[in-house]
């Protein structure tokens, strides 16, 4: 059985349910192609002292503020400009967003309010609604690969976050190659891709809770395919 190295960028915290979901999402998906996964949780503090270059993918995770937030930033710009296949989940998306503005659009300002309440360029800011354990209707965009994995529509996610993209500065972030790829009733962004890269997708929903209620996710299992096609299995 082949098998593939993915790296869990964040603070492990067994009481997380994101974080219990998270292997077993894993097993099941490697299951499902016939592989095994070898996921390392990798500590926000340990990651610029980790060769990145070891692993097939990458999946930054829940639960912030990370106790080193310029780990989590380098591994997905590591992740983006070698084009290694990236998942960004909850706090995930929120640092994709952030790296992005930081890197590529080139705001050395660009914050999380989380850990910067009163900056000036809070791209992540504190969502109108908090989505704190509840599960919720995504509506995803025809034409994005994310809609591509689901082959729907509307999919139900749970949630618990109550950081997302400031509205503000949407329309500068998300003007390509990094795109808005679902939304929900509120119009609010609730996942991006990255048109120019293989799989690049960072959702505010947690795809992982998934299989705390039994229930396969797409998602993870294109990410953990994509990641053997990177290994050239």
């Amino acid at each position: 059985m082949k098998t593939i190295s993915i790296a869990l960028i964040g603070d492990y915290d067994a009481s997380v349910p994101a974080h219990k979901g998270i292997p077993l999402s894993l097993d099941i998906a490697a299951n499902e192609l016939r592989l095994e996964v070898k996921a390392i949780w990798l500590a926000t503090n340990k990651v610029n002292h980790t060769d990145l270059s070891q692993f097939d993918g990458i999946w930054c995770i829940p639960k912030t503020p990370y106790i080193d937030a310029s780990g989590a930033l380098s591994a997905i710009r590591y992740a983006r400009e070698n084009l290694i296949p990236f998942l960004g989940t909850c706090g995930g998306f929120q640092h994709a967003v952030l790296e992005y503005a930081q890197n590529v659009i080139g705001w050395a300002d660009a914050t999380h309010a989380e850990s910067a309440p009163h900056s000036q360029r809070s791209v992540i800011s504190e969502l109108a609604c908090a989505l704190v354990e509840t599960t919720e209707s995504v509506n995803l965009f025809p034409q994005s690969q994310l809609a591509a994995i689901y082959g729907s529509s509307t999919i139900q996610e749970g949630y618990r976050c109550r950081y997302g993209l400031n509205d503000e500065f949407r329309n500068v972030l998300l003007k390509g190659p990094l795109v808005a790829s679902a939304d929900d009733e509120t119009k609010e962004v609730r996942a991006v891709e990255l048109t120019i890269h293989p799989f690049y997708i960072a959702t505010l929903f947690q795809p992982e809770r998934a299989i705390l209620n039994n229930k396969r996710s797409p998602l993870i299992e294109a990410f953990v395919n994509a990641c053997a096609q990177n290994q050239g299995l």
